[in-house]
């Protein structure tokens, strides 16, 4: 069983460094390929449950427009942003103010901005994604606004699809093994402003308090040259994970945990922006279909997580416990 074959290795680790991964051979022909591909992955979320992936796809143009974007919404007046305030939506798209949500229950706060949105398709707007996580919400000065931030939306979505085989095949289950699991995947993407961390050093208030994710996995995209990023060893060591041109972060999060009792690594981590200037990031929050039970996967032995709960199940309890809502 996985879970035998795996125990020595599901300790703590006290990883210094995170592992860069070429997605050169994602798709290849050659089955060989993608295992030895996949054997790199399965390290990395045993390890340490974060990697960058090179050769990832997306064209550097699709971020520099996103980033455009980001930079002429988050300078609409406060006003304006609250007209689409995510507490006024059923389901939690649009802004969300500065200390508005609250990740670590030992802060005083998140030090962000964030617009939330799902899947629509870039030719035709306000098309949900399903019941549970609703229409999108725009501003309605900046026409542009959501074709870049859905450009960019179905590239990452693109990537994350490319990227469940290869945790099948690291999982030693088929490379199909997700597909009904994720036939309409909850895929929510955040667009982030970091306001600068200046003056005195208070650890209650940070761009976003120690926390792990709670879908499958993120895809992470980090302003170049901006460190803001860390992510918890087994020391209690904070590992800085800054930008490397190129990439981007691929982080596992507490489903794919429960789904592998563990095995899988839902890391700890936070962003701190001392850098002294704005600055930016976009999380892809990739999650399976919300009816999908969050029980052990076959080869990781009985369930650690009880009541066994459905993925929306779980997300609901997390919003809630975040952000009131």
């Amino acid at each position: 069983m996985l879970a035998r074959e795996l125990e020595s290795k599901t300790k703590p680790s006290s990883f210094q460094t995170i592992p860069i991964i070429d997605l050169t051979n994602a798709e290849s022909n050659d089955p060989s390929l993608r295992a030895q591909l996949a054997a790199e992955i399965k390290k990395a979320c045993i390890e340490v449950g974060f990697f960058y992936v090179s050769n990832h796809g997306i064209a550097e143009c699709i971020f520099g427009d996103i980033l455009s974007a980001m930079k002429e919404f988050f300078s609409l007046s406060l006003e304006e942003k609250l007209q689409i305030e995510n507490k006024k939506s059923p389901n939690f798209k649009g802004y969300s103010p500065l200390l508005s949500g609250n990740n670590d229950p030992n802060n005083d706060g998140d030090l962000q901005e964030g617009f939330e949105f799902g899947y629509e398709p870039v030719v035709d707007s306000g098309v949900a994604d399903n019941g549970f996580m609703g229409a999108n919400v725009w501003p309605e000065s900046l026409p542009s606004f959501r074709v870049k931030a859905l450009s960019y939306y179905h590239a990452a979505l693109k990537l994350g699809k490319s990227l469940f085989p290869l945790f099948a095949l690291a999982l030693d289950l088929p490379e199909t093994f997700f597909d009904d699991k994720t036939k309409n995947s909850a895929a929510l993407m955040r667009l982030l402003f970091y306001p600068p961390q200046t003056g005195p050093v208070d650890d209650r208030i940070m761009g976003i308090g120690a926390h792990t994710d709670w879908e499958c996995f993120t895809i992470l995209w980090q302003e170049p040259e901006i460190q803001a990023l860390q992510v918890l060893n087994a020391d209690k060591q904070w590992i800085n994970a800054p930008p490397i041109p190129g990439t981007l972060v691929i982080n596992l999060g507490d489903q794919f945990a429960r789904w592998t009792n563990d095995i899988f690594k839902s890391t700890v981590h936070r962003a701190i922006n001392r850098s002294g200037v704005q600055r930016y990031s976009i999380p892809l929050f990739f999650g399976t279909d919300y009816e999908v039970k969050l029980e052990p996967i076959p080869g990781c032995g009985p369930p650690k997580y009880e009541p066994i709960i459905t993925a929306g199940e779980y997300v609901k309890m997390k919003l809630k416990e975040t952000y009131g809502h």
